[in-house]
């Protein structure tokens, strides 16, 4: 912590000033002062930093005393400890309907921990992640205190919310943005959705009104509550945009009209927005069971390439506006900000969270340490982000504590700036603005490389003017005999067939029944393929297997996407099918694994046995233990994966001859281990576990499989049968097993 004498000359007259005044206060209110010279010297710098908190401590000196005397101001605090120290505050504290002494408490609440949290920020007490910690959990206690006192209110003068089935029913808020993250900044408003679990109506009174008019009611009350300024100031402002139909749609909907919105008519932001999602107040236990029915709306279950045109647009609106706007000096919205740093991480996710559970973070440096963990970037480039995200949110955080005000921008005023650089523990305005700026360059290369050609192939003149040829070959704009010459200049020994096949695949019912989407992709994709394939040793047989495979696929276009996204994928696609009629005819029965085509590291190193109960352990860690049928799904992809890794390897000689067998027996053990892992658990959580024994030994799980044939010897193919025999040791009394336990 810095010395008042280390503080810029205007600042260290600023905080004596502030100290005055706040004595003064404090006789003047009867509170003694600290005989403590040293929390007196940090105690002037925070107030040198920080109008809000000098101004709110001099306007009331019994609040910074109970912070001093509590010993608060030293403590980190458990994660539910403000809500309940409010319930604690509240409890008893007012009779029926007193909403303004509920308005009220909750505000002088918040005031006393606004106060505490940036004190311990501007003092080195407290971390990033501790402050946003207790930010955003102020936050979440302050919406579930409020909504559980009116919520009863509201029960007493509409009668009990009830389903058709007689059911209670209890309003479900939903934080979103950085309350969702747990990453709530200084000034932050809230980004709030309301959603109850279904229709029905009140009980208990005479006029009973439907859940729908209750809940909207309650909605109300609780934004009045949280958001609206009286003269203890305000506790949080609340953004209602990000709900279904924005600021036209309803304030609050049942899960099931929820779930048909976002089903019918949900969006691509949206569900870049859902991605945040958190159950702050209310049912929480209904909440999470509506996230979990909107996850196949958030996360695709597959690599979701088809988002990558929205994406483009939206970084390029990103730009435009950063341009537009001139946000040179702002640390959110401007070049290499905030907001790149977020969007970096969230684009990840929407492409991979379906098929990498461990990308549904909210945080975006938790994300961040999964994209480096995982190798979907560099570690250095996660290093590099992450210290640039605690630089700006540590300076955003310094810009709104001074004076509690939602403000992004780097002040112009030279003296504000050097107040700004020593809150940050920069000895002046200069230094402060390098490292500011080299984190901002660092963030906006990153951002930059977003979204670009994940090859290096570099597409010269002659590239173009071939893939423009093959374009007007494919949408067959281009007279036969100019289209002969391209498809030859192209390296198609037989223009005419490759003709007719492309003639074949454009009137394939499946391709004519695209949307207007699918064939823009289709069109876009085609004249690449083409060209890649006439650089391959035989590019009639790979263009009709090819085709076939495209054929099978095309429906699904986010398929097509990953391959326009990625030309390395076409490259090896191209090559292992010359190589094997087999490994295309996998793929079109298994398009998931065309992902496998990405990362050549992989592709063609199949996993030893070791590495492979590795893999499968990693990815049941990922899936709830109850999710039987996740985990056979999982399971499925991951013997697809591993045989198309040991085909890929076969038919380029990466292995020897006789380490396929080895290679694909070792698959079927490690799957059939996982299946008679999986069946036990299953079976013994619902009818308990058999008694076992042999020889009179007492076995813990007396089941066996024995392998015959070509598993048995070691001999296995890629479409082998597996011979077995299943052996147990269950004991059997009067005809029936003994079961253990239930």
């Amino acid at each position: 912590m810095k010395h008042v004498t280390d503080l810029p000359q205007e600042t260290m007259e600023d905080s004596q000033s502030k100290w005055d005044a706040f004595c003064r206060a404090a006789r003047h209110a009867n509170i003694s002062l600290w005989d403590d010279s040293e929390f007196i010297e940090v105690l002037k710098i925070v107030f040198g930093f920080s109008n809000f908190i000098a101004g709110s401590c001099t306007n009331n000196p019994a609040i910074l005393a109970d912070l001093v005397q509590s010993g608060d101001l030293h403590r980190q605090f458990p994660p539910d400890y403000y809500n309940h120290k409010l319930k604690k505050s509240l409890f008893g504290s007012f009779e029926l309907e007193e909403e303004t002494k509920l308005s009220s408490i909750l505000r002088k609440f918040r005031l006393r921990e606004m106060i505490r949290i940036a004190w311990r920020d501007l003092a080195g007490r407290a971390d990033l992640s501790q402050t946003m910690a207790d930010l955003s959990a102020l936050a979440d206690a302050c919406i579930d205190q409020a909504l559980s006192f009116l919520y009863e209110w509201a029960c007493q003068k509409y009668g009990i919310p009830t389903g058709y089935d007689g059911s209670p029913q209890h309003l479900v808020v939903l934080g979103m943005g950085k309350l969702g993250g747990g990453e709530l900044n200084f000034s932050s408003d809230v980004d709030l959705i309301f959603a109850y679990p279904a229709a029905g109506q009140t009980r208990g009174v005479s006029e009973p009104v439907s859940n729908e008019e209750f809940f909207v009611r309650l909605c109300q009350g609780l934004i009045k509550t949280i958001g609206s300024r009286t003269s203890d100031g305000i506790v949080f402002r609340v953004d209602m945009n990000l709900r279904p139909y924005g600021e036209s749609g309803p304030l609050v909907m049942s899960f099931d009209a929820m779930e048909a919105y976002y089903q019918e008519q949900g969006r691509e932001w949206e569900r870049y927005a859902w991605i945040k999602a958190r159950v702050v107040a209310g049912d929480k236990q209904a909440g999470e069971q509506l996230i979990e029915s909107l996850n196949p709306f958030i996360y695709r279950r597959y690599l979701d390439f088809g988002v990558f045109e929205y994406l483009r647009n939206m970084k390029h609106k990103i730009s435009l506006e950063v341009k537009r706007k001139s946000m040179s000096h702002n640390i959110k919205l401007g070049l290499g900000g905030i907001r790149e740093i977020e969007f970096f991480g969230q684009i990840f996710q929407l492409i991979r969270g379906g098929v990498a559970p461990a990308l549904q973070e909210q945080s975006t440096r938790k994300v961040l340490k999964v994209l480096a963990r995982e190798n979907y970037i560099p570690q250095k480039a996660c290093d590099e982000l992450n210290r640039a995200y605690e630089f700006l949110r540590n300076t955003e955080h310094r810009l709104q504590e001074f004076s509690d005000q939602q403000t992004h921008e780097i002040p112009e005023d030279p003296v504000a700036r050097r107040r700004l650089a020593a809150s940050m523990g920069f000895p002046d305005g200069e230094s402060f603005a390098r490292d500011l700026e080299k984190h901002r360059g660092i963030v906006h290369y990153h951002f930059n490389q977003l979204l670009g050609p994940k090859d290096s192939e570099h597409i010269d003149d002659q590239g173009e003017k071939i893939e423009s040829g093959l374009q007007a070959v494919w949408q067959d704009i281009i007279e036969d005999e100019q289209g002969r010459k391209v498809l030859a200049d192209a390296g198609f020994e037989n223009p005419d067939r490759v003709m007719r096949f492309l003639d074949d695949l454009r009137d394939d019912p499946e391709t004519r029944l695209l949307g207007s989407h699918g064939r823009n992709r289709l069109d876009k994709l085609m004249p690449i393929m083409l060209k890649v394939i006439g650089r391959s040793e035989q590019p009639l047989v790979v263009v009709s297997r090819i085709l076939d495979l495209i054929k099978a696929i095309e429906r699904r276009t986010n398929y097509l996407a990953l391959l326009l996204e990625n030309r390395i994928a076409i490259v090896h696609l191209v090559k292992l099918t010359a190589a094997s009629p087999w490994v295309v005819s996998f793929l079109a029965r298994h398009p998931v694994l065309l992902d496998e085509l990405l990362d050549p590291r992989t592709l063609y190193l199949p996993p030893e046995k070791s590495d492979l109960e590795e893999e499968i352990r990693k990815k049941f860690d990922l899936i709830s233990s109850v999710d039987f049928e996740a985990k056979i799904q999982e399971l499925c992809i991951f013997k697809q994966a591993n045989i198309l890794r040991v085909a890929a390897a076969d038919v380029t000689r990466a292995i020897p001859l006789m380490r396929t067998s080895d290679h694909l027996t070792e698959i079927a053990e490690t799957v059939l281990n996982e299946v008679v892992d999986l069946s036990w658990e299953h079976l013994a959580q619902r009818h308990g576990t058999p008694k076992c024994q042999l020889d009179d030994e007492r076995l813990g799980r007396g089941f066996a499989v024995i392998a015959y044939g070509k598993l048995g010897g070691f001999e296995l193919g890629y479409d082998s049968d597996l011979d077995l025999v299943f052996l147990h040791a269950g004991a059997v009394s009067a005809g029936y097993a003994v079961t253990a336990q239930r």
